[in-house]
């Protein structure tokens, strides 16, 4: 699932994905015109890896099958070649292709461990400019994601059969924050497994599968229990289910995620730790 830069700089046939996405900046063109590896190709995760529609869709909706194979045509993916995704080192949009692409049947997707920074702090070069692929015919599979996904009713009935991780900061769990949805707080039943439990805040690497899996049982989630993920739109929730696949495990994702459930009325919430 996890490659590292030097790996990398050794693969010839291999299609590598930029997909730098911030809360606070989603579109990264510029940054991308500005600096990426070699033939990268940007990757716009909210018009290529989610359909918008209404609020009570949540934020990040999973594409169509053929809006993403559309993409994957655009990006230039052939069958049969390696897929690395990257950003500058969160993790957080190259999880969220990685889980559709695995989820499309894609059997060779990476993300690099680390990010942009990972591949420069090894002396390896970077380019400017816009990277235009020769489009490919590439066909994508029905979804079957790793772990399956869940709905919003299955996600409220979760806790009753399994563990369900609320992968957001803790502040946004407890629910004395909201930057980004109508309501703060949690679904009634989670526990909650910020992402700096799996993945280092500081230099944007991947935990240990032995960490990590010691940070999913450290909320309940072991044993062989169920578990299901969500975030607030469902992109930090792939990371997770990235994380857990390194480690081992297998999750479910609730892709609709807080977004979905707060802007639902009727939806029961809670509060606190």
């Amino acid at each position: 699932m996890l490659i590292d830069a030097a790996t990398l700089n050794t693969l010839s046939d291999v299609r590598i994905l930029d997909v730098r996405y911030r809360l606070d900046k989603p579109d990264g063109r510029d940054d991308h015109a500005a600096r990426h590896i070699p033939g990268a190709v940007y990757v716009d995760l909210e018009t290529e890896l989610s359909q918008h529609g209404a609020p009570g869709d949540g934020r990040h909706p999973i594409p169509p099958l053929p809006v993403l194979q559309a993409a994957a045509r655009r990006w230039g993916i052939r069958p049969g070649q390696t897929v690395v995704a990257y950003d500058d080192g969160t993790a957080l949009g190259p999880g969220r292709a990685w889980w559709l692409l695995r989820g499309a049947g894609l059997a060779d997707v990476r993300v690099l461990d680390g990010g942009l920074r990972a591949w420069t702090d090894a002396g390896f070069p970077v380019e400017t400019g816009v990277v235009e692929p020769e489009p490919s015919s590439i066909e994508l599979s029905d979804y079957a994601f790793p772990g399956g996904v869940v709905d919003m009713d299955e996600a409220a009935v979760w806790p009753q059969r399994g563990v369900l991780v609320d992968v957001r900061a803790a502040e946004r769990f407890r629910g004395e924050v909201e930057p980004m949805d109508p309501i703060a707080g949690h679904i009634p039943g989670a526990v909650n497994l910020p992402a700096a439990g799996y993945v280092d805040p500081v230099t944007g690497l991947f935990r240990s599968p032995d960490e990590i899996r010691a940070a999913f049982a450290a909320v309940g989630a072991a044993d062989g229990r169920p578990v299901a993920v969500y975030c607030g739109s469902g992109v930090t929730a792939a990371q997770a289910a990235l994380a857990a696949a390194v480690a081992g495990l297998e999750v479910a994702v609730y892709p609709g995620s807080w977004s979905q459930w707060s802007n639902t009325p009727g939806r029961p919430v809670a509060a606190g730790g």
